[in-house]
């Protein structure tokens, strides 16, 4: 095993210890080195410690009274089910008419990381399908969207709806296999991927058109979201490197993207592709995508003209001039999700061994440790240096990762630099270890490894490591 002092030296010399752009608020250079990768406040003041089943579901630290009593009310609109309208229960009725889950908590349980279903009868809700077609038949199927937004199929929209109300049918059924990957590390020793292989099943309204395109999307953890609004745009943009021109072999891009509440395009921070702009559009689409409530965002049920009974379905609106969720319960919704704080990293011994190995591997490069918030809405998010391990911009991991689908300027093998942090807890507060967009890593070690494209070299980094120093880096990252 290297010394630290070593280790610290190659990451000097492989990654520009000490002259990584840290993202000051301005968008000034700050020095970074494997050092500050032990910081342990990972949101700065609004950090919560805890490491029980809740530590994604408290709120920052540093909120007033009354903005405590706001989250507490948006947390009873992101956690309790919807239900079929018309209904008894007033404010909560609308699901549907077809949906992938009942409330928001049923995805991202404990405001954490859902997993793939394990079998057939599994019931365990945040995996979804999106479809979408492409380009070339925009002008046929949605010719007044926006240049670049996903096309939806003509039968099942844009996300394949598998649940449905009393009534109404379900769209149909994911249906996954898997193919064994087998690979070995540097030293010999074996490893096997799964490599996920997707179909749909018991249609109800034929089949699927022939260009589809499916991609596969797991529920994140919604922690640190407002955290992650409150970075300037200038600085994620500065961070981008589309021709590689210091010739690192990283090439991170923006994608510009459809906002519905400027009418226009915007810098895009959210979701597996970085496809949406904001927390509040990201709620709304939410809403109306994955449980059928409509909102001032997004105010047309989602039906497809061939689907006449989901169109003729009951409307959980309390008048013609409202939406099934008014704009002050998804205000609350959004504070809540923005003001979830996120968890603090823990002190593992040996921490900063692997923290070195995570420099000198470069996986800083992508998954940039430090960033500095800026002038926000909530007070309490404003001037906080944080560590999210991201840089929200998208990075070509390859073949093997690669959906096929664009989504505005992301290409088919393109995606979102995950965030880190907290990543060590879901198995504390949601029982698995399974990573990556669609679930199929089902450690750290697999999901590095199927890194490829601009990655690559960093995942050759870590095949090459012995058994000490590989562990020594998953430790290191289990901590975040």
């Amino acid at each position: 095993m290297f010394a630290v002092g070593a280790l610290c030296a190659t990451a000097a010399a492989l990654a520009g210890c000490g002259a990584e752009g840290g993202g000051a608020e301005g968008g000034g250079e700050v020095a970074l080195g494997p050092e500050d990768l032990l910081e342990l406040r990972s949101g700065g003041e609004t950090t919560a410690f805890n490491t029980t089943r809740n530590a994604f579901s408290l709120p920052a630290r540093n909120l007033t009274t009354e903005e405590r009593r706001d989250f507490q009310v948006g947390d009873s609109f992101f956690t309790q089910n919807w239900v079929a309208a018309p209904a008894s229960t007033a404010g909560r009725d609308g699901l549907g008419p077809t949906f992938n889950a009942q409330s928001c908590s049923s995805c991202h349980g404990h405001d954490g990381r859902a997993r793939p279903p394990l079998g057939a009868d599994d019931a365990e809700r945040g995996l979804l399908l999106r479809l979408s077609l492409p380009e070339e038949f925009r002008d046929l199927y949605a010719p007044s969207s926006p240049v670049g937004s996903p096309v939806p199929d003509p039968r099942y929209g844009g996300q394949l709806q598998d649940r449905a109300i009393l009534g109404v049918p379900a769209e149909g059924a994911i249906v996954i296999a898997y193919e064994e990957i087998h690979g070995e590390y540097a030293d010999g020793a074996a490893y096997t991927l799964l490599k996920p292989i997707y179909a749909v099943d018991d249609l109800a309204f034929g089949p699927l058109h022939e260009g589809i395109m499916i991609s596969p999307r797991i529920a994140p953890s919604v922690f640190g979201m407002g955290l992650l609004e409150a970075i300037a745009e200038a600085e994620i943009r500065a961070r981008a490197d589309p021709a590689d021109a210091d010739g690192d072999g990283i090439s991170g891009r923006v994608n510009e993207v459809w906002s519905v509440e400027l009418g226009g395009f915007a810098l895009g921070r959210f979701g597996w592709k970085a496809n949406v702009p904001t927390v509040r559009q990201q709620s709304a689409g939410a809403f109306h995508g994955d449980i059928g409530i409509t909102s001032s965002l997004f105010p047309e049920e989602n039906c497809p003209a061939a689907q006449t009974a989901c169109r003729g379905a009951p409307d959980g609106a309390a008048s013609a001039a409202e939406r099934e969720i008014t704009d002050d319960r998804l205000e609350l919704v959004v504070f809540y999700t923005r003001t979830l704080a996120a968890p603090a990293a823990r002190d593992y011994e040996g921490r900063e061994e692997g923290a070195a190995l995570f420099f000198a591997a470069s996986c800083h490069r992508c998954h940039t440790p430090r960033h500095v918030t800026g002038e926000y809405p909530i007070a309490a998010l404003s001037g906080q240096t944080i560590f999210p391990y991201t840089d929200l911009l998208l990075h070509d991991m390859g073949e093997g990762l690669a959906d096929g689908r664009p989504d505005f300027d992301a290409s088919g093998s393109e995606w979102r630099t995950a965030p880190l942090w907290g990543i060590g807890l879901i198995p504390t507060v949601n029982g698995h270890t399974r990573l990556l967009h669609d679930g199929r890593a089902r450690d750290v070690a697999e999901a590095i490894l199927w890194h490829g494209g601009e990655a690559e070299a960093s995942r050759e980094a870590f095949r090459s490591l012995s058994a000490e120093e590989r562990e020594a880096l998953i430790e290191f990252i289990n901590s975040l």
